[in-house]
């Protein structure tokens, strides 16, 4: 793996591994142990991945694992909007790589990336203390797993020959950039609207499994601090902190951008 110029120009440094557990226990491992962010940790295949609430995330050689160190970067409060901001990172560096399938890609909220509807990055944001924070990137390049509660796919199997190495050099660009407009939280107004210009299923109906409960109704929006916000069809306003978007109306799937 290397890093783009442009990362390394911001002084963003990368450390590189064959097999590791996990990318974000090994960045969080180096924060315990004195190292400072902005550091990549990347590794070629993970033996123990997982994804949000404990998930098992698959780790498969040839598909992309990688995790961002940051310190300090913002109070926080703004730590959650991190996955926002990575969101727009891989969109961006896929739409330039490959961009012919810019129409098909689309944002899952809270974490996830969508190719024609599938699932093909997730992102894992995770803090530790006051001052530390990863944020774990997966991208599938070129192979998905298939027992997945919401359907995967991988660059390849669209016709997008990308690379992992390749992904992780546009992405660590990408990733700078967008950490500078997010300013350490100042301006996730502007995330915002960026995100919702490429949010799956925007507008249309929904369904989010809670913890406790399932609601369906309509995307209204994402709210000035990431929430969803879901309409019910009687009117019943609920503002959504943490939870799983299992299904998207179909016709709605794909922004117009």
């Amino acid at each position: 793996m290397q890093l783009d110029p442009r990362a390394s120009a911001a002084g963003v440094r990368l450390v590189s591994h064959e097999l590791l557990a996990s990318t974000n226990t090994e960045a969080l491992a180096l924060a315990r142990g004195g190292e400072r962010g902005p550091l990549w940790v990347t590794a070629g295949r993970q033996s123990a991945g997982r994804g949000r609430r404990g998930r098992t995330w698959t780790s498969a050689p040839g598909n992309l694992f990688a995790s961002l160190l940051l310190t300090e970067p913002a109070a926080p409060e703004h730590w959650p909007e991190l996955s926002f901001v990575a969101a727009l990172a891989i969109h961006d560096a896929i739409a330039d790589l490959a961009p012919t399938v810019r129409p098909q890609l689309a944002i899952k909220w809270p974490n996830d990336l969508l190719l024609a509807g599938a699932k093909f990055a997730g992102i894992l944001t995770e803090g530790e203390g006051v001052g530390t924070v990863v944020v774990g990137i997966g991208i599938n390049c070129s192979s998905h797993p298939s027992d997945t509660d919401y359907p995967a796919t991988n660059l390849a199997a669209a016709g997008v020959n990308v690379s992992a190495e390749a992904a992780f050099s546009e992405l660590s660009a990408k990733m700078m950039g967008r950490l500078a407009q997010w300013n350490r939280g100042e301006h996730f107004a502007t995330i915002r609207t960026d995100w919702l210009s490429r949010a799956a299923g925007l507008g249309g109906q929904i369904s989010v499994r809670l913890p406790e409960r399932e609601l369906t109704g309509c995307f209204e929006t994402v709210d000035e601090v990431g929430r969803l916000v879901l309409v019910e069809p009687e009117g019943t306003r609920y503002a959504i902190a943490a939870g799983d978007v299992v299904q998207l109306h179909w016709s709605r799937l794909v922004p117009p951008i």
